[in-house]
């Protein structure tokens, strides 16, 4: 799993991105997943064969792309998640 991960990291680290589109080109098999409460949309990555799966928040800044991570975990785990609403990583206080 930390392969994948890291191969993951790598690539995004190098990736120049400016909208959506262009994450799309260098990760063929992410999803663009909008929510509809919120007005705004979260990308669903597969990673290690499609074994896992990374769910981010976005922002294009001015020189970089900003990836807010909001969920972590296997395709099960994913699959008991709602894209829109998950946020592992927030303080619950």
């Amino acid at each position: 799993m930390r392969n994948a991960f890291e191969r993951f990291y790598e690539v995004a680290k190098q990736s120049e991105w400016e909208k959506p589109q262009d994450i799309f080109q260098t990760f063929s098999n992410a999803d663009l997943v909008t929510c509809n409460k919120s007005s705004t949309s979260r990308i669903v990555f597969n990673i290690g064969s499609n074994k896992y799966r990374l769910v981010v928040g976005y922002f294009f800044a001015d020189t970089q792309t900003i990836l807010y991570i909001k969920f972590v975990g296997t395709h099960v785990e994913y699959d008991r998640v709602d894209v829109c609403e998950v946020d592992m990583f927030k303080s619950k206080g």
